[in-house]
């Protein structure tokens, strides 16, 4: 029974983690019908970023963390604004193909900074051990910020003023825009917002996992399936595929290997895409 609690501990943790790798990714794809090919090198940035701080300035990256989502909100904000923006009304085949060439462009840029070497900030936090189940303290601590970061975000689009026009835009851009919202600025916010939840999540990654250019694809891969499983464009959609994604992959990797977790998960978003194209909680039309 121990191990079986020890399991779903480790999967809610590794939920989280990917519930705040999808949620920023999920909401460009919703509301500007981008898919982001950036996104996972925002997210390695983000955690190179927060290694170096902590390596040659000293900063704590629970401290770190939040300056570096501010920088990652005004580059995401700046390339939208600039540049996705001057295609953003095109088929999605043309800001896609923008969007890798400028992934391509950043990856290179991280290669040529900073190597492949994977990096990680070693914390010496402890652990907790409660009725025999063993949390480590770092991983402890990133999961609870990713829920809270998941959580300030969702507050922030159903209560905020700028949270209302996204979603007005999301609902229907050319009616927002009749209404006076300025559709253009409101995707360069909503395009900064996904970088700096990139961005935070790269800060908590470099804390719990080495951290490589290696893994751009295979974060942008974990992406793309949180959304298919728990829904498209809404927090809760990329909360709770991201949290049945770690569930599925830390159950899979104990009873069956590590090769088969990333396999199973594979499978179960094919099955999903087949029967519920919405997702887990999507809803018609907001695919």
């Amino acid at each position: 029974m121990t191990l079986l609690v020890q399991i779903l501990v480790n999967g809610l943790m590794l939920g989280s983690l990917y519930a705040c790798i999808a949620v920023g990714f999920s909401l460009v794809w919703g509301v500007l019908n981008v898919i982001n090919m950036l996104h996972g090198s925002f997210i390695v940035l983000g955690g190179y970023l927060t290694y170096f701080a902590w390596l040659h300035l000293g900063l704590n990256p629970f401290v770190a963390l939040f300056a570096i989502s501010a920088l990652l909100f005004f580059l995401g904000y700046l390339l939208q604004y600039t540049m996705i923006n001057r295609v953003v009304a095109q088929p999605v085949l043309t800001t896609l193909t923008l969007t890798f060439g400028l992934d391509m462009i950043l990856y290179n840029f991280m290669n040529l900074g900073f190597d492949a070497t994977p990096r990680r900030v070693s914390l010496d936090l402890g652990r907790t051990e409660i009725a025999g189940v063993i949390m480590p303290n770092d991983r402890l601590v990133a999961m609870l910020l990713a829920f809270a970061l998941t959580g300030i975000l969702y507050y922030v689009l159903r209560s905020s003023r700028v949270g209302r026009a996204i979603v007005a835009v999301r609902m229907d851009s050319d009616a927002a825009a009749l209404m006076g919202i300025k559709v253009n600025k409101v995707y360069a916010i909503t395009f900064g917002i996904s970088a700096l939840m990139a961005g935070a999540c790269g800060s908590l990654m470099a804390i719990v996992f080495p951290v490589t250019t290696n893994i751009t694809g295979l974060l942008l891969g974990k992406a793309f399936a949180i959304c298919v499983i728990g829904g498209l464009g809404s927090v809760p959609g990329a909360l709770v595929g991201g949290l049945a994604l770690g569930l599925i992959e830390s159950v899979a990797g104990n009873f069956l290997g590590a090769q088969y977790a990333i396999l199973l998960g594979s499978l179960i978003m094919m099955a999903l895409l087949m029967t519920r194209p919405t997702g887990l909680i999507g809803k018609k039309g907001y695919e």
